[in-house]
């Protein structure tokens, strides 16, 4: 009889065990949806209902049970979600979670492409191009074809790119665009099409792609190519997208092209908090998911952890009045809370001052500031309240301005290690020609064609005909690129550029030059954890950092600031207490923003997402009697989405002056 021979079981739990008890740790709901391991699933997560929660519970189940983790995909919007979301489930059970496949649509599909880019001829060292990075190459060739003259009027760069990054993202052709959101540039239709092919031909010829073309290149090869669709479909058995609300045509249709050999995949969104059609969000992509995926289960998180009662209440009527939803009511097992104002001034400044006093009136109750939020439907709508912050001393921070990456320094530096890794970069090596004494746009231009039509930089550079100044500065670049060139990891390489770039910075930028150099220096510190420029730059395109050195280290947790932002830039986000201002009927919703019934239901999607901001106290204000000059006409009524509301879930409030209020009782 043979010997035995026993293979050890690496420590692993047996499937029939079980690390965490599920139970114990989840709500009904939430069971539901981590124990539903197979088929399409499409979980409606109510506001501050623990979505999260639920996908890192699903992940370590699905793991625990045997799924090899390199099967797994988890798709977020933005790189940091997927990152914290598989730390958690690590901490669940063990390090298998952080072999899943997580990150964002743009960085899977510049992973897929990077690998079979090559089956529609996509050249796998192409270089990501940031949206400025389009509009500058779209300004550069309508010039060349003449459409920039005074004679005619042509749209700006910034719109013409927005045009064609919304016809690819919403699937609909350039002329239907223009036709439906743009009908006052109809005259430029021909010329807007040429330029388009222009613009796709010139990337061809470059390997530049930018964000949309990577979600264009992956469903083509997805649609196109049935082998590598099956191979990806078999690779990936198990597809979760968070936040599926915000999702586009174009994503929808790679998860199901993704799904083409199963149907494992589990959805997570919120109907009530599709806000971001401008930026091509496709509110029917939730709503259609059980006809694309037939049979799909229905699963919905409605016991949130975030707000109280009252707030909830409010919530819930807020959105019960849409016209189409999934049904779902909020509920909560804290404690009750305070009933939600509804603050009529007589005028904006009265507003604001009400504001203004109910802060001061919370600090001294012990509550922070930066803990409070100020939210409103447009940015203009915070500027007098900006002004009365100031009077009062409040410390505050808006959301807004410009981000870290789109500065002009970062920017310089970055198009430097592009043109390390793509020598075709015309747009990079444009930015970094301009930054040489003697060299304008023109010129720029030219010595452009002449290094991009050779095979190396540092010698085409050499080789240019020029004098003097540009001469010189056109050796010293060559042989910084040379230097850099050689072998070395990209800290090295940004160290390298750094050292020349530092006095250009100081000439071009004397006046916050400190400012500018400290953010280059937090750069510095980001390229210490890549070995590889290719991953750096891909990196720095697709999940860019947000704040500059200044934003972070000037915020003192004891002070402040404030919060001032805008809805859409407050979604995800939450505070101790939360104002709303400017409910008034034609400013929210507005009367120049909204055209179609579409276009309201998603203003009112938008006052849901600011009211669930909440967790305590929650301030609905609105001036009346203000003149609107576009309209001639004066705004005196609170927004439909709040009038009518019973007063016990919206308590009615009207300011007053002490003063006066005096005088009537003497």
């Amino acid at each position: 009889m043979a010997r035995k021979y026993y293979l050890k079981t690496s420590g692993l739990a047996p499937q029939s065990a079980s690390l965490i008890d599920y139970r114990k740790e989840l709500n009904d709901a939430q069971y539901q949806a981590v124990m539903a391991l197979e088929g399409p699933v499409l979980v409606i997560a109510g506001a501050g209902t623990g979505k999260t929660q639920t996908l890192v519970y699903r992940v370590a189940r699905l793991v625990e049970t045997g799924v090899d983790p390199r099967s797994i995909l988890l798709l977020t919007f933005t790189r940091r979600a997927a990152e914290e979301m598989l730390r958690r489930a690590s901490l669940l059970i063990d390090n298998r979670c952080a072999k899943v496949a997580g990150g964002t649509f743009h960085s899977f599909a510049n992973t897929i492409l990077r690998q079979y880019g090559r089956k529609i001829d996509l050249s796998p060292n192409f270089t990501i191009m940031d949206r400025s990075d389009s509009e500058d190459v779209i300004q550069l060739l309508r010039a060349e074809m003449g459409l920039n003259t005074k004679e005619k009027r042509f749209p700006r760069k910034q719109t013409v790119a927005e045009i064609y990054s919304m016809a690819l993202n919403k699937q609909w052709t350039i002329p239907d665009l223009i036709e439906r959101d743009y009908p006052h540039l109809y005259d430029s239709l021909e010329e807007l099409l040429g330029l388009y092919e222009r613009y796709v031909e010139y990337k061809r010829a470059r390997a530049l792609v930018d964000y949309d073309d990577l979600l264009t290149g992956l469903r083509g090869l997805l649609d196109r190519d049935e082998e590598i669709r099956r191979r990806l479909s078999d690779t990936y058995r198990h597809i979760m997208v968070d936040e599926y609300q915000d999702t586009n045509r174009l994503q929808a249709e790679i998860i199901r092209l993704l799904a083409a050999t199963h149907d494992n995949v589990m959805v997570v969104g919120d109907d009530a908090q599709s806000i971001y059609s401008f930026r091509g969000a496709n509110f029917r992509n939730i709503m259609d998911f059980p006809k694309i995926f037939p049979g799909a289960r229905l699963i919905s998180l409605e016991e949130n952890y975030r707000s109280t009662q009252p707030i909830l209440t409010l919530t819930n009527e807020i959105i019960r009045q849409a016209r189409e939803r999934y049904e779902k009511n909020l509920f909560t097992r804290k404690g009750n809370g305070e009933v939600p104002l509804l603050a009529r001034a007589e005028s904006e400044q009265m507003q604001s001052r009400f504001v203004c006093q109910k802060i001061l009136e919370l600090r001294e109750e012990g509550v922070p500031l930066w803990d409070i939020a100020v939210l409103f439907r447009s940015s203009f709508h915070s500027f007098d309240l900006e002004i009365e912050l100031a009077r009062h001393n409040i410390p505050f921070v808006k959301r807004g301005g410009f981000q870290f990456m789109e500065t002009a320094h970062i920017k310089d530096l970055l198009a430097h290690l592009r043109v390390l890794a793509n020598p075709q970069d015309a747009v990079s090596w444009g930015r970094i020609l301009l930054l040489l004494e003697g060299v304008g746009p023109q010129l720029g231009r030219k010595i452009t064609r002449w290094v991009v039509s050779g095979n190396h930089p540092a010698e085409r550079l050499r080789s240019f005909e020029a004098k003097g100044k540009v001469a010189h500065g056109l050796k010293t670049l060559a042989q910084v690129l040379e230097n850099c060139s050689q072998g070395k990891r990209p800290a090295e390489q940004a160290q390298y550029l750094m050292q020349y770039y530092a006095p250009i910075l100081k000439q071009k930028h004397p006046d916050d030059y400190p400012k500018r150099l400290r953010d280059l220096e937090h750069f510095l510190g980001m390229t210490e954890r890549y070995r590889g420029l290719e991953r750096l730059l891909s990196d720095m395109a697709l999940e860019p950092p947000t704040d500059s050195v200044d934003g972070v280290l000037a915020v003192d947790p004891d002070e402040g600031p404030l919060v001032l932002s805008t809805i859409h830039s407050a979604k995800g986000l939450e505070w101790h207490t939360v104002f709303i201002i400017w409910a008034l009927e034609g400013r929210f919703p507005s009367y120049y923003n909204v055209e179609t019934e579409e276009e309201l239901e998603e203003e009112r999607r938008l006052l849901y997402v600011a009211a669930t901001r909440a967790k305590e106290n929650l301030f609905v204000t609105y001036p009346i009697k203000i003149f609107d000059r576009g309209l001639r006409t004066v705004l005196s009524r609170p927004s439909q989405f709040v009038e009518g509301i019973p007063e016990e879930f919206l308590e009615p409030v009207t300011l007053v002056e002490e003063e006066e209020e005096r005088g009537r009782e003497e």
